[in-house]
């Protein structure tokens, strides 16, 4: 969902990624965990977040 809506993945370390919007670069998303398991609900608040800002701002343009 995050690279569909324009998010790049700028650092990996371990089991954690960093996704970074060029229109969002105050709100970084850092991510834990390997891809086949589920993410934390906080992580899900955290991206549903970030995706309504992305197009709160698109819209607003």
């Amino acid at each position: 969902m995050l690279r569909k809506a324009g998010f790049d993945c700028k650092r990996i370390r371990g089991s954690h990624e960093r996704w970074v919007h060029p229109d969002l670069p105050a709100l970084p998303i850092t991510l834990a965990g390997k891809d086949s398991q589920d993410a934390k609900p906080y992580l899900e608040k955290l991206v549903k977040t970030a995706l309504q800002r992305l197009d709160e701002k698109e819209q607003g343009n």
